[in-house]
């Protein structure tokens, strides 16, 4: 260690991280209730302090993978926050993340080690520090991500039906859309695949049920929705 910048204060570095989940037609992201001071009791993002050894991107990583056992995970960072009195213990400036996850693919066990419930999207309770900010923001972000890349595939199962596909768009958005419009708009969708597969959870006729095609995708990627 070096006795440069011995002048300056020392700030701390933590990450938080927005994990979405789709399930029942709702987007909803994992909170929990926080076991520390300050804070203790307050409902919160999970997160943790950059270690020495990585950086803001590797701790985001290593903190996703404590908290849902899942690698590979789509990521994006929100930004920085860094308001002087966001954190009433120290002088902490955090680096928030988004991820998606399906959430058919995680471990519940986890969720209940760690002591978090899944919350709807619109229903989120006021949250330690900033982190009701934090997540408005990813949501924006969501938004416009979600209009020009097909990245929404992440919060659904391998194979979906139309009907699901519609409701993630809308849970996304906040907003219904014109089902004729939106079906007639994804048909001409060629990286979006009708199988011979058909799902018959929601009535006796039942719905085909469709997958994305990632090859197909990469081949045209001019895809707006």
């Amino acid at each position: 260690m070096t006795g440069f910048y011995g002048e300056h204060s020392k700030v701390w570095v933590s990450v938080d991280c927005i994990i979405f989940g789709f399930d029942e037609g709702k987007l909803r992201i994992l909170i929990g209730k926080r076991n520390m001071d300050p804070g203790r009791g307050e409902w919160s993002l999970y997160g943790g302090f950059v270690r020495s050894d990585e950086s803001v991107d590797n701790a985001a990583n290593r903190v996703l993978y404590e908290l849902t056992g899942l690698r590979n995970i789509y990521m994006r960072q929100v930004g920085a926050f860094g308001k002087v009195d966001r954190d009433p213990g120290e002088r902490v400036v955090s680096v928030a993340y988004y991820a998606l996850i399906n959430v058919k693919d995680y471990d519940d066990s986890l969720r209940r080690t760690y002591g978090l419930e899944w919350v709807n999207i619109d229903e989120i309770p006021p949250l330690y520090s900033d982190h009701n900010e934090m997540v408005q923001k990813a949501r924006r972000l969501m938004r416009q991500k979600i209009a020009t890349e097909p990245v929404g595939f992440r919060l659904l199962p391998s194979l979906f039906t139309l009907t699901q596909l519609q409701h993630l768009y809308e849970a996304v958005n906040g907003a219904e859309l014109d089902k004729r419009n939106f079906r007639k708009r994804v048909k001409e969708m060629d990286f979006i695949e009708k199988t011979e597969l058909i799902d018959k959870t929601g009535s006796k006729r039942g719905a085909s049920l469709y997958r994305f095609n990632k090859r197909i995708y990469n081949e045209d990627p001019n895809f707006k929705l």
